[in-house]
């Protein structure tokens, strides 16, 4: 082969190098190909999940996802300060869906009769920035919680 042949050689493995690490680039950073309800997350979606998060979310449940003090213990009005998303709250512990649906209708939806602080998200957010915020949060976690909210969200039937 002459050395133009393999210039050219060469430029075509690079530019399909390049193709590869783009569309890489489009998925999720995780090593485990982060899903929310069974679909591939992709860094557009963790960006309006951030967004959404910021402007809808952060006020109650803090900007590094740390939540109100004092969570675990009832407030004045008998109802529970907003949790924190990160690591050291429980939201790791519930399926895809029954985030999906919590943050949509309320907790009510899963608990019948519990009364919340947070607002039903529906009318408000549409399940598409709905579904970003929720990526937004599983992507902080680390990759034990991220392993076994996956495996309840996979048992509960609503994809990872």
């Amino acid at each position: 082969m002459t050395r133009r042949g393999w210039g050219a050689a060469a430029a075509l493995v690079a530019v399909i190098g390049a193709a590869g690490w783009i569309a890489a680039a489009q998925q999720a950073p995780d090593e485990e190909s982060l899903t929310f309800l069974g679909e591939p997350v992709t860094i557009a979606q963790l960006e309006l999940g951030q967004e959404v998060y910021a402007a809808s979310c952060a006020s109650c449940h803090g900007e590094t996802l740390k939540g109100q003090p004092d969570w675990r213990r009832r407030n004045e009005n008998g109802r529970m300060p907003a949790p924190p998303h990160d690591a050291s709250g429980h939201t790791w512990h519930h399926a895809d869906r029954q985030l999906f649906t919590i943050t949509k209708l309320g907790v009510s939806a899963i608990v019948p009769g519990y009364e919340s602080d947070m607002p039903a998200f529906e009318g408000i957010l549409s399940d598409h920035e709905i579904a970003a915020v929720l990526a937004f949060i599983k992507s902080t976690w680390p990759e034990r919680e991220r392993g076994f909210q996956a495996r309840i969200t996979a048992k509960e039937g609503g994809g990872s």
